[in-house]
């Protein structure tokens, strides 16, 4: 993957950044190429080797096709759940640890239609805050969207199609 200053990717666990620069330094003596990231809305920045850029999960906005995939999850039935919060938060937050956007996808959907049918926990309510930010992002920014269009496109597909079924 080629890197240039002022390009968006995505962090797998930190979501959406800007490189602001690709620089080299030195670390035991070994000399390394590094790209430093902001990461949007914090004030976090991070520099990832650039040979292990693939293997940390850094990638490119999601493309309109990409897109529309990630709207199937969301609209998608939900899945089988286990009963128990614990249980049930324990599985989702190994879910969410993949960095996978399709599968935060899933579990953001299940877990807004979880809270409209019959509540969550508070563990669940501050695990679905998190996890919806990554989506929400990636859809405002791959359909060029302001936040609060991204929440009411986030909201309809996944609350329309249950009200629907």
């Amino acid at each position: 993957m080629q890197f240039s200053e002022g390009q968006t990717l995505v962090h797998p666990h930190h979501g959406p950044a800007t490189v602001t620069e690709v620089l080299d330094r030195s670390v035991n003596g070994r000399s390394r190429r590094y790209v430093q990231f902001q990461i949007h809305r914090t004030d976090l920045r991070i520099a990832v080797p650039v040979d292990k850029a693939e293997e940390v999960g850094l990638r490119s906005v999601y493309a309109a096709t990409q897109v529309q995939e990630l709207l199937a999850v969301l609209r998608a039935p939900t899945g089988e759940q286990e009963e128990a919060w614990s249980r049930r938060f324990k599985a989702n937050s190994e879910t969410l640890r993949a960095g996978d956007p399709l599968l935060t996808a899933g579990v953001v959907r299940d877990l807004m239609r979880r809270q409209e049918e019959r509540g969550l926990s508070a563990a669940e309510k501050d695990m679905l805050k998190h996890a919806r930010l990554p989506i929400l992002t990636e859809l405002a920014l791959a359909l060029s969207l302001a936040d609060g269009e991204a929440e009411k496109l986030l909201d309809s597909a996944v609350l329309e199609e249950q009200r629907t079924a």
